[in-house]
């Protein structure tokens, strides 16, 4: 392929060389550079790739995308490098990527998912709804992509922009029609979903959160990224009733439709009912206004009203038939997101990826709404890492659960009793019983052995990782196995589950 295509929407000086050389590979880690790759300097928080720029023609690249002057970059050796330079290398590597790959995202129609909480539930319930009605679709977020038959582990909500266009290439090859993804601010800010126009752009909520170094300097700027997605959209689609949601889509270039619970919503739920069960909790609502059903949900919280009213403010655009949303809606299950383990009817157990004080403090809340006998809360907290977290989330617990498990999620490289001890500082600053078991499969089983009728007992923190860090290894960690192995156990040893 020819340079000239790849740049063919973007504006650049010619430093060096020729832009219509040919070129085999698009590539932004020096380690992939080949003979005749197009290496993408990019200036990372750790380091700056423009340092790499004659390790890169030394291997043989045809041509380098910078962000400086050639006086700046030092370069020993040219060789007959193509040296183009651009205003920000982050936005030309998403053009040249959705160019790489033939504009993938044309043959899509694309769905994009921001806000602080609800983004990874939502978009599997749009993933649901849209296969249900044969609709076949992909998926990019925190927990994985789904891309055909394939689930590949994420290691970022939002993937780098090279990535995306071509998880959307193998989209396409696969059959699909549409995409749903999560989009952080982070992705935002880092422009990584440059390159394509989202058909869909969603706002849940905004909280104060990744507010400090290398993330974002203040609440304002994060609300600001956030609303970057309804610059980059035909279809807005936002929470009426966050507080903050017209400073989040002020500015917007898009048309824009609200949903929420209150009045002013174009599509609204009412005669909200929380329920349980039989040791499943849930959520029955209807749907009002653009939409008229009922809807229930066997995940619990007001939350799910959202996100669940987020999904059909969505999937409403693609002709669903009413039916098949509320047969998805009903089925719905996402890994490690008040994920419900059937173990009794006399008790419910569920594991969840609340991992920091905000959503630990929105799920406990949410969980003693349905009056539990007790409410009984498992978690650690990640070592290296704010020692405030662990006061925080202690605290937290102590004040929602009638019962706090302490015990450790993920030390690295810290001793899993010194965190014990700071998370027991801010659990002693509120009212709730709390037991430490250091080893978490002990503490796990300790919740199930002990368990009583009408308890909630929830798993925080790990939520769908299947690993625990410590001293620098990932250890495998399920658990779901956890679970299992201790029913074994317990049958083994003819301890009985109520």
């Amino acid at each position: 392929m020819k340079l000239i295509n790849l740049l063919e929407k973007i504006e650049y000086t010619l430093l060096l060389g020729k832009d219509d050389v040919d070129v085999t590979t698009l590539v932004y880690d020096s380690r992939k550079v080949e003979k005749d790759s197009v290496f993408v300097c990019i200036s990372g928080t750790v380091r700056d790739a423009h340092e790499f720029i004659d390790e890169v023609i030394e291997k043989g690249a045809g041509a380098v995308i910078v962000e400086k002057d050639m006086e700046a970059l030092n370069i020993k050796n040219i060789k007959n490098t193509t040296i183009i330079k651009v205003t920000d290398t982050r936005v030309a590597l998403a053009y040249m990527s959705a160019a790489y790959f033939g504009y993938p995202a044309d043959k899509l129609k694309t769905i994009g998912i921001t806000g602080t909480k609800g983004k990874t539930t939502t978009a599997y319930m749009v993933h649901s709804i849209l296969e249900s009605s044969g609709i076949k679709t992909g998926l990019i977020g925190t927990i994985e992509a789904i891309v055909g038959d394939t689930k590949i582990p994420a290691n970022n909500t939002t993937p780098e922009s090279y990535v995306i266009q071509e998880y959307f290439h193998k989209m396409v090859a696969a059959g699909c029609q549409c995409v749903v993804m999560e989009v952080s601010s982070q992705g935002l800010m880092m422009h990584r979903v440059d390159g394509f126009t989202f058909d869909f752009g969603i706002f849940t909520n905004i909280e104060p959160d990744h507010i400090g170094p290398n993330e974002h300097k203040d609440f304002e700027e994060y609300m600001a990224c956030k609303g970057l997605l309804f610059k980059k959209c035909k279809v807005g689609i936002a929470n009426a009733d966050d507080i903050h949601v017209w400073n989040v889509v002020d500015g917007h270039t898009c048309k824009l439709e609200t949903y929420g619970i209150s009045e002013k919503a174009d599509l609204r739920a009412v005669n909200v009912d929380l329920h349980s069960s039989m040791g499943i909790l849930g959520v029955k609502y209807r749907v009002e206004g653009l939409m008229n059903f009922d809807v229930v949900i066997d995940i619990p919280g007001k939350f799910s009203v959202y996100n669940s009213l987020t999904a059909i403010a969505i999937c409403r655009h693609f002709n669903i038939p009413t039916g098949i949303i509320q047969k998805a809606l009903s089925e719905v299950k996402v890994k490690g997101r008040i994920e419900l383990v059937n173990l009794s009817n006399s008790f419910t157990l569920m594991i969840d990826y609340a991992h920091n004080p905000m959503s630990l403090e929105s799920l406990l809340s949410t969980l003693k709404e349905y009056k539990p006998k007790r409410l009984v809360c498992l978690f650690g907290c990640g070592g290296n890492r704010s020692k405030l977290r662990r006061y925080e989330m202690g605290e937290i617990s102590s004040k929602w659960a009638d019962l706090t498990v302490v015990t450790s999620d993920n030390p690295r490289f810290e001793e899993p009793e010194e965190i014990i001890k700071d998370i027991i500082v801010g659990v002693n600053k509120a009212d709730g019983d709390y037991v430490e078991v250091i080893d978490r499969k002990e503490a796990i089983r300790y919740c199930i052995e002990h368990a009583k009728h009408g308890d909630v007992i929830v798993l925080a923190g790990k939520g769908h990782e299947d690993y625990q860090e410590i001293k620098g290894q990932k250890y495998h960690m399920d658990e779901r196995e956890l679970i299992r192995d201790i029913v074994n156990e317990m049958k083994e040893e003819g301890i009985p589950i109520i």
